[in-house]
């Protein structure tokens, strides 16, 4: 089925489960980072980067529930 045929549906799911699979990659890659033998980070930098994440991630729950709320772009202070 062409993609210019196909279901509102079947468009999300299709974009869905890419998105989310994408997401969960990044994350596990950002894991990566935890090992105190290859890099150097505090608990504060922990802090900030799981702040950022959890923030995005209820704006981004928002969204389906109606609630629009302005993105920021992470960086360590």
């Amino acid at each position: 089925m062409p993609r210019n045929s196909e279901s509102k549906r079947d468009r999300f799911v299709r974009l869905a489960e890419a998105r989310t699979n994408k997401i969960l990659d990044m994350l596990q890659l950002l894991g990566n980072c935890s090992s105190k033998a290859n890099y150097d980070y505090t608990d504060e930098d922990v802090k900030q980067i799981f702040g950022a994440i959890e923030k995005e991630l209820k704006n981004t729950k928002n969204k389906f529930l109606g609630i629009e709320q302005k993105s920021e772009r992470f960086t360590l202070k």
